[in-house]
């Protein structure tokens, strides 16, 4: 079974999002062993920080991301510049990954600046849901909702149509 890791900056405060993340989470429970590992989000102490503050936030949060991460994981970088797919693509992408030998993939979700650099080359593939930008919590939230899909999809269910 498929081992998949949501690793996101920062926690859901929202209790209509975490309900519709736990209720995907219950439903993938079938299909995968989910994981959402939540990070501590770098504070800054300036309102309006620098290029050089932002930079050191996103090191900081990358290096606890990557810290998450193995080697023989596959990681999917969410990015505003990654590819973006159908739900039928990211379905397959996952079979793919699965037939492939991967038993772990791991979905990154950064925290209110994004991901760093690092993160992004440690990437195995750059997904980008939309040209439009979520809230964290949403994107964490639409993210499980598309990987109940994507298995939806793979083994002909009906919640796909």
């Amino acid at each position: 079974m498929l081992k998949i890791n949501i690793i996101c900056i920062g926690k859901v405060k929202e209790k209509y999002f975490a309900d519709a993340i736990a209720e995907y989470s219950k439903r993938l429970k079938a299909f995968c062993k989910l994981n959402i590992i939540e990070l501590a989000e770098e504070k800054i102490r300036d309102n309006t920080p620098n290029e050089a503050q932002i930079d050191e936030v996103l090191r900081a949060e990358g290096r606890r991301i990557l810290s998450k991460t193995a080697q023989s994981d596959y990681v999917a970088a969410m990015c505003i510049e990654g590819f973006p797919l159908s739900s039928e693509e990211l379905s397959k992408k996952l079979d793919s990954i699965a037939l492939s030998g991967k038993s772990t993939v791991d979905f990154i979700i950064g925290g209110s600046y994004g991901l760093g650099s690092e993160v992004k080359s440690r990437a195995d593939f750059k997904l980008s849901m939309s040209k439009m930008t979520f809230p964290h919590t949403m994107a964490r939230m639409i993210l499980c909702e598309q990987i109940y899909r994507a298995f939806e999809i793979s083994t002909n269910g009906k919640y796909h149509k």
